[in-house]
């Protein structure tokens, strides 16, 4: 039996494999971040990356789950390994000043125009699994088992993994004995990978609040409930939950991201909108701020004399992505042989979500991986001036392609490897 070094070694990519496969992957990465498409609608992009799978010799399914594509790679005996990349973009315009830089325009679900950008990096994301796919199929002698390789749909909108598990995805394909993905950020230098073991995101929860007022002429508010009013009100009583209700060192955020209502300066409008996201780690934790969410805008409305209660609808909702401890201990050894240990850092949980969790909580062990995005540069001048890199969903967020995607496919490889390991080689040893 194979120790774990030893099965890490065996797991390794060499350099002379990912550098022949980066060209065709930068080049899809500039093709596909000038091409983005928003949740529910990446038709070109699901086409474009079932074209490059079947041409690799997967079978491949599109049109799971809307536009998923599901590619399956037969290779023996052995466990069946899932490998997820999202397909979606944002509605966000793009401001990174790139040569590629995103121009499109597109409708959203509401019918509004909005500009649409890769600024969270699912382009990167695309672009290293296809690569990573191209690698093990060219070399099966390496590995042993199945080899199934995702596209997922509308992360970004946290519905598209319940689309492709409730479309049959484990079982009409396989059911894999573990689940992969990846995510690339700026909170560690390009060239890093960041590891959690157990909890690895948060809970998230979108609210939809519709306060009703009563309409009237500006000029006299004394006419008129004026739901604007009772908005800012909302807004700022939510914000004590916080820092008021929830026990000092417990994690949770409510944001409002959006306010709408009213169409002129002089008219008292009937109704404002409010956009929530709400993250929490505990379920105990969650419950409460929904709770206290819901109680402070009755009690505003109430307060100000609106003709009847607020409307809250939730509407989207995800589950902390949890990182299996076991195989997050398995597959460390091979991420360190293959990038070295400095750079295999220990994170903190984050407090961004997404919807990988109902892959896990199908009962199948995950493991989620950070990769470094950022500029080293850049990244250590953030670092000394305290002043942040721009984020993921930011108009200015661009990984540092190289090497950020050199190292995307290095640690697949590692990890697929590492779990599809030739026949005769045992379990890491514990």
């Amino acid at each position: 039996m194979l120790g774990a070094l030893s099965i890490a070694v065996a797991a390794a990519a060499t350099p002379e494999e990912v550098n022949q496969a980066y060209s065709s992957a930068y080049s899809l990465y500039v093709d596909i971040h000038q091409h983005p498409e928003l949740s529910g609608h990446e038709s070109r992009t699901a086409a474009l990356l079932a074209a490059r799978l079947r041409g690799l010799g997967y079978s491949v399914t599109e049109h799971v789950g809307g536009t998923g594509v599901v590619a399956i790679l037969k290779n023996g005996s052995g466990p069946t390994v899932m490998l997820r990349t999202e397909l979606d973009a944002l509605p966000v315009e793009e401001k990174t000043g790139l040569p590629y830089a995103s121009k499109v325009h597109a409708r959203d679900d509401a019918g509004h125009d909005v500009a649409v950008g890769h600024m969270c990096g699912h382009d990167l994301h695309m672009s290293a699994l296809v690569a990573t796919a191209g690698i093990m199929a060219r070399s099966r002698n390496s590995w042993h088992g199945t080899l199934m390789l995702i596209g997922q749909p509308a992360e970004e909108t946290i519905g598209g993994a319940a689309g492709m598990v409730h479309d049959g995805l484990f079982k009409r394909f396989a059911r894999p004995d573990y689940l992969l993905a990846l995510h690339v950020g700026n909170e560690l230098p390009a060239g890093k990978v960041g590891v959690v073991s157990g909890e690895y995101s948060s809970n998230a929860d979108s609210l939809r609040i519709t306060i009703f007022g009563r309409g009237g002429h500006g000029s006299a508010p004394h006419t008129a409930v004026d739901p604007i009013v009772i908005a800012a009100r909302t807004i700022l009583a939510l914000q004590t939950i916080v820092s008021r209700e929830v026990k000092p060192g417990e994690f949770a955020v409510v944001t409002v991201g959006y306010i709408r209502a009213g169409t002129k300066n002089n008219i008292i409008p009937d109704e404002a909108e409010l956009g929530l996201t709400v993250r929490t780690y505990k379920a105990e934790v969650r419950k409460q701020v929904l709770a206290a969410i819901r109680r402070i805008a009755d009690a505003e409305a109430q307060a100000a004399g609106a003709p009847r209660p607020p409307s809250i609808e939730h509407y989207e909702s995800a589950d902390a992505v949890y990182n299996d401890p076991a195989l997050t201990a398995r597959l460390r050894p091979a991420l360190e042989t293959a990038l070295g240990a400095g750079n295999v850092v220990t994170k903190e949980p984050i407090t961004a979500s997404e919807d990988f969790s109902v892959f896990v909580e199908q009962g199948i062990p995950g493991f989620y991986l950070s990769l470094g995005g950022a500029d080293p540069q850049k990244y250590a001048a953030a670092q000394a001036s305290g002043i942040p890199l721009p984020s993921n969903h930011s108009p200015l967020f661009a990984p540092d392609v190289d090497p950020a995607l050199h190292t995307a496919i290095t640690v697949e490889l590692a990890m697929l490897r590492g779990l599809l390991k030739p026949q005769g080689q045992g379990k890491p040893a514990a």
